[in-house]
């Protein structure tokens, strides 16, 4: 599913006049420029407060061009793709660390606890309503910014697994990781299959069908 400090310092000495001239030309710098990370910082600001993601005013807190912010992005799109990945990526990280067991039974509590946390999310349940087109074209294209990258650290930790001789995949761990990701995203976001949305206990059970074990395995 980064911050940056710049200092200058300066050792006085016989080769410095005075260190007033020396604080006179630090003021007539131009200030250190905003860097991409502050750009994602002001967005997951902008995310976690419920606010709409807004390029412009991202680019007048920080001094910036709007054009600078599209070269370093691509898009406003692929700027969200940024800032849910950079959301949602340390969430499973932490989904991982707190799973019990091994192989089969670790990676489903792993999901799990994933699928819960994104449920429970107040930001990604009021950018979806604010944006929902917009927000399933980033969250579920096959080609954005934010599902390839979901797909590849989930089929990381079933690779993992499976090189450590705890899990035997029933499918290629690309095509697992695939189908563990799109049955997610049916069961959290989808308003078409009636019944279904935020119901993350019978996503577990369907969840636990694909990998292979018993859901009430931990």
């Amino acid at each position: 599913m980064m911050p940056q400090a710049v200092g200058i310092t300066k050792h006085l000495g016989e080769n410095v006049p005075n260190s007033s001239s020396a604080t006179r030309r630090r003021r007539r710098g131009r200030p250190a420029a905003a860097s991409r990370d502050d750009v994602l910082r002001a967005g997951m600001r902008q995310y976690l407060s419920g606010e709409r993601l807004d390029v412009q005013a991202i680019a007048a807190q920080l001094g910036l061009g709007r054009t600078t912010i599209y070269r370093w992005f691509g898009s406003r799109e692929q700027l969200i793709g940024e800032v849910l990945l950079r959301a949602a990526l340390p969430l499973l990280a932490m989904a991982h660390d707190s799973a019990h067991g091994r192989g089969g039974p670790m990676l489903l509590d792993t999901f799990d606890r994933f699928n819960r946390r994104l449920a429970e999310s107040s930001a990604l349940r009021r950018f979806v309503e604010q944006e929902r087109e917009t927000a399933l074209r980033i969250m579920t294209g096959g080609d954005g910014p934010v599902q390839p990258r979901i797909v590849a650290a989930i089929e990381e930790l079933i690779r993992n697994e499976a090189r450590d001789g705890h899990y035997e995949p029933p499918v290629e761990p690309s095509t697992l990781a695939y189908a563990i990701v799109r049955l997610a995203e049916a069961f959290l976001f989808n308003e078409v299959a009636a019944g279904i949305r935020g119901d993350v206990d019978r996503l577990r059970d369907v969840e636990a069908a694909l990998l292979g074990v018993r859901a009430s395995e931990r």
